[in-house]
């Protein structure tokens, strides 16, 4: 179908702006109305823009303002429609106003709420319909949508919290970056000159310090156009290679430091969806078939299908993940135990708590780790610099 750009008022006189997929301009000014505002006017975008990023129109803070308010009204007896009403005309953002306002027309054409996230895949993933699906068979909606909640507000506190570890290094990076193409390409050069004069033999690092600022200030648009390049490469290569982008995955895992945590947190988001999957009463199989594409890296996505393909054959869930070795000694016992009680996904919960320890206490060390890494960094940089053109002025004082 088309996609619209719309400019729209509401009754307070807002403008609206947003994009739509509709099949026709009735339809969008359907939609429109559906979503409580007038049409001022649109243009329909023949082909969609190309995206870097396949990001989805809604972020995880509107989720999960979305399921806690779906977990009020199913707790509170609100009929669906209405309660989808009642959010869609409190909402201000245009395209979370849009994603409700779409399942409120496929559940009035007659679809179940489940069958209406499963149209909207970039909002909502097959977990998420999934335990929607097995809450309306079994009634327990309100009880689905409240563990999505916490289950939300646990990865947007744990991305966060990485992100938080990430941004400090990424400034200083920047920040040294760019003191050192300031010494080298206007400091430097002014002091070469001068350490000319003084004659007599440079040292080996004054020298090294000449060569480098030479090459940087030669060569410095290689220098910050490389790493995109190279971060271009990967990423084309990895779309049409399945190879290599295997190989690259495989790689993010043995990364110091962060390799681990990001094995960790993928375990840790597996291990959450099977506990609240398995409590809805979905078959093993299907949890871990579902699983699998929470996982973005090849390796473990292999591995997980590797445990569903050993798991059909018969084999126990603990001795299928003792195989792949997937999990540590004390997790194994953990499943086995799980699993020969018939609380599996009690287990699986003091799993995730387990990892998710694990993550606090693995970005607490980097926090500790990364101000003095760079601080060294920076200062051996300074303290080069320093060395390199006094050194000289030193040794012909000495002479003297």
């Amino acid at each position: 179908m088309p996609k619209y750009r719309y400019k729209a008022t509401d009754q307070e006189g807002t403008i609206h702006h947003g994009v739509v997929e509709v099949a026709n301009v009735d339809a969008l000014e359907l939609r429109m109305d559906r979503m409580g505002l007038m049409l001022i006017s649109h243009k329909c975008l023949r082909s969609a823009p190309l995206l870097l990023f396949n990001s989805s129109p809604v972020t995880r803070q509107d989720l999960i303002v979305f399921c806690f308010d779906m977990e009020q009204m199913a707790t509170a007896g609100v009929p669906m429609l209405e309660g989808l009403k009642g959010l869609r005309d409190g909402l201000r953002k245009p395209r979370f106003r849009a994603m409700v306002s779409t399942l409120i027309e496929d559940i009035e054409a007659g679809k179940q709420l489940s069958e209406a996230m499963q149209a909207q895949p970039r909002v909502f993933d097959e977990v998420f319909t999934q335990l929607v699906l097995m809450g309306e068979r079994t009634g327990s909606l309100s009880q689905v949508f409240q563990d999505m909640t916490e289950n939300l507000k646990w990865e947007d506190e744990l991305i966060s919290q990485v992100k938080k570890v990430m941004m400090y290094p990424m400034v200083v990076a920047v920040v040294v970056t760019a003191l050192i193409f300031f010494l080298m390409i206007y400091l430097v050069p002014k002091l070469v000159g001068f350490i000319a004069e003084l004659g007599g033999e440079l040292p080996l690092h004054t020298r090294a310090l000449i060569a480098t600022s030479g090459f940087i200030a030669e060569y410095w648009y290689l220098l910050l156009l490389g790493p995109l390049l190279v971060w271009a490469g990967i990423r084309l290569g990895c779309l049409w290679h399945l190879g290599f982008h295997r190989l690259v995955d495989r790689l993010k895992l043995r990364i110091w430091l962060f390799g681990p945590l990001a094995h960790k947190i993928i375990l840790v988001r597996f291990t959450n969806a099977f506990a609240l999957m398995y409590k809805s009463g979905v078959s093993v199989l299907e949890c871990l078939k579902i699983s699998e594409g929470l996982s973005n890296n090849l390796e473990l996505r292999d591995s997980f299908q590797r445990a569903r393909q050993l798991v059909s054959e018969g084999r126990e869930l603990s001795s299928s993940f003792q195989e792949i070795n997937l999990f540590p000694p004390l997790l194994l016992r953990i499943f086995k135990v799980g699993e020969t009680t018939g609380n599996l996904d009690t287990s699986l919960r003091s799993i995730s708590y387990f990892f998710n320890r694990e993550i606090k206490e693995t970005v607490g060390r980097l926090e500790i780790l990364i101000g003095p890494v760079m601080t060294i960094f920076l200062g051996s940089m300074i303290g080069w610099v320093i060395l390199s053109v006094l050194g000289p002025i030193y040794d012909l004082i000495s002479t003297l």
